[in-house]
C-alpha cells in the first residue's frame, strides 16, 4: 500500500471506506479507470475532515453510478446529464459524486458548458482551483499514483488559493461566490493572480451572468459549510449574497440566528454517524426575519426541489415529535437515551437545541454530545472482537458493536476505595540545648 493510499483510508471513516471499497469493485468489474479527485483530495493533504467523497472515471460515469446505487443500496440523489455527474447518498449518511473525466468549453461566460469526454489529466488541468485539481488512482496498476499537474499540494501547503487558468472565473462565475466560500471556510489567502482576475470579473458584473441551477447547487454547498454564519457574513460583504435573493440584505439577514445555527452545528463531532441534512435548517435560521411572501420568493428563485421544500416547512413538527418522545420519563438508562438521539437527524438535533423549551430535552441532548457519544466513540474493534468473538469482516460486528456500547454506558463506575490514611508521626522532640536556648531568650 503505498503512503497516500494509506493516509486516505486513514482519513475517511469506516463507513466512507466500506463505500471507496464498493465503488472501487464495481469500477474493476467495469473496466473503469477509477480515481479520488477535488474535494476528497483537497481535505486529505490539507488535513481536513473528508465531508463527500469525489470519484471520477475514464468512461461512462453514469452507468457506473446506477450499478453502484444497485449493489450497494445508493439512493441517486441528482444527476447532472450534461456533465455526467451523479450525486449518491448511501447507507448510513455517505455522500459521494461519481463523474466522467471530462472538458468543458463555454461559448460566453455562465453558458451551459460543451461537454466531451477526456483523459483525467485533461480533467485536472480544467478544473476551477488548484488545490481542487489533485487525483489518486484507485486501478490496480498504479493504485496510491498522485496525479498534481497544477501543484495544488504546494497551494496547499502555502495556504494558498489559486485559479487553474486565467479564465477560471469568466468560464464560470459561479466559482467566485465557490472562491470566497473557500477563503473564509479553508482561511486561505487568495493569490495576486486570481484576486486580480476576481476583481476584473466582479467590474464586468459577470456575477449576473450565473445560471439558476449553478446558484441553487451553490446554495446547497454554503448550507452545509460548518462556519455558515462565517460564509454568509462574507458573501454579504462582497454583495453577492443577494443574489440568491435580493430580500437578503441589511437587516433582513438573520446574522445572530446563522451564529448560533453554527455554535450548535459544532456540537456534532466529525466523523460521527449522524447524518446532518442542512438545507431545511438553514433555510429555517436564515429566513427567520422573512415574510411569507419573501419566503415564497426565495424557493421560488432558488427552484427548490421538493424534498428541500419539506424538510424546511416541516421540520418545526418532525422536532416536536422528538422533543415529546426525548422528554419521556421513560428514558432513565444512559443505553436508552444514546439509542434515542442517535437515531435523530442530525439537524432535528441541531434545532431543537436551538429552540426547544425544554430543559430536560436540552440536558439530554447535551449529555449525549459530553459523555455518551465519546463513550461510543472510544469503543474499538479490538474491544468489540475481545469481547463478543467476531470479526470486524463479519456482517454481524455491527450489532455486536452496538451491543458492546449499550453495555458500557450503563455499567456503573467502578468504586475505587479511598487512599489508607497514614497514622501521622509526631515530629521528634527538640534536642535540649534547643529548649535550653528558647527559655531564655
Amino acid at each position: 500500500m503505498s503512503d497516500y493510499m494509506f493516509m486516505l483510508e486513514s482519513h475517511l471513516r469506516p463507513d466512507q471506506n466500506r463505500v471507496l471499497k464498493e465503488v472501487q469493485a464495481a469500477a474493476a468489474e467495469s473496466n473503469m479507470n477509477l480515481f479520488i479527485t477535488g474535494g476528497a483530495m483537497r481535505d486529505m493533504l490539507g488535513g481536513f475532515p473528508i465531508q463527500d467523497i469525489d470519484f471520477t472515471v475514464e468512461g461512462n460515469a453514469l452507468k457506473l453510478a446506477k450499478t453502484v446505487a444497485t449493489k450497494s443500496k445508493a439512493q441517486l440523489v441528482r444527476v447532472d446529464d450534461n456533465r455526467k455527474v451523479a450525486n449518491l447518498l448511501f447507507p448510513g449518511g455517505v455522500h459521494a459524486t461519481i463523474g466522467m473525466a471530462r472538458q468543458e468549453k463555454y461559448a460566453k461566460p455562465g453558458a451551459k458548458p460543451q461537454v466531451t469526454p477526456a483523459t483525467l489529466h485533461e480533467y485536472l488541468r480544467g478544473r476551477d482551483f488548484t488545490i481542487n485539481s489533485i487525483a489518486l488512482s484507485l486501478n490496480p496498476a498504479s493504485r496510491g499514483l498522485l496525479l498534481d499537474p497544477n501543484n495544488g499540494a504546494g497551494d496547499l501547503e502555502r495556504k494558498e488559493l489559486r485559479a487553474v487558468s486565467n479564465f477560471t472565473l469568466y468560464d464560470d462565475p459561479i466559482r467566485m461566490l465557490r472562491l470566497q466560500r473557500f477563503r473564509v471556510r479553508l482561511s486561505f489567502a487568495i493569490d495576486e493572480r486570481t484576486k486580480m482576475q476576481y476583481d476584473n470579473a466582479r467590474e464586468a458584473s459577470l456575477e449576473s451572468k450565473i445560471s439558476a441551477p449553478s446558484l441553487l447547487e451553490e446554495f446547497r454547498h454554503v448550507a452545509a459549510e460548518p462556519n455558515v454564519a462565517d460564509v454568509v457574513k462574507a458573501l454579504e460583504e462582497e454583495k453577492l449574497l443577494s443574489l440568491f435573493s435580493a430580500t437578503l440584505t441589511g437587516a433582513k439577514v438573520n446574522h445572530a440566528g446563522l451564529q448560533k445555527l453554527q455554535k450548535m452545528r459544532h456540537m456534532i463531532p466529525v466523523g460521527s454517524d449522524i447524518e446532518l441534512p442542512m438545507m431545511g435548517l438553514f433555510l429555517d435560521v436564515l429566513t427567520e426575519k422573512f415574510t411569507p411572501k419573501e419566503k415564497q420568493a426565495l424557493a421560488k428563485s432558488l427552484d427548490l426541489e421538493k424534498a428541500e421544500l419539506e424538510q424546511w416547512h416541516k421540520i418545526d413538527a418532525r422536532a416536536k415529535k422528538l422533543e415529546k418522545e426525548w422528554k419521556s420519563p421513560k428514558l432513565q438508562k444512559a443505553s436508552q437515551l444514546y439509542q434515542a438521539v442517535s437515531k435523530g437527524s442530525g439537524d432535528l438535533i441541531v434545532y431543537l437545541l436551538l429552540n426547544s423549551k425544554e430543559r430536560i430535552v436540552q440536558d439530554r441532548i447535551k449529555n449525549f454530545f459530553a459523555k455518551y457519544l465519546p463513550a461510543a466513540q472510544e469503543v474499538t474493534d479490538r474491544d468489540v472482537t475481545a469481547a463478543k468473538g467476531i470479526e470486524p469482516a463479519s456482517p454481524k460486528f455491527q450489532k455486536a458493536r452496538e451491543e458492546v456500547i449499550l453495555q458500557r454506558l450503563d455499567a456503573r463506575p467502578k468504586k475505587v476505595p479511598p487512599p489508607e490514611e497514614t497514622p501521622a508521626v509526631p515530629p521528634p522532640p527538640a534536642p535540649m540545648f534547643a529548649r535550653k536556648y528558647s527559655s531564655r531568650t
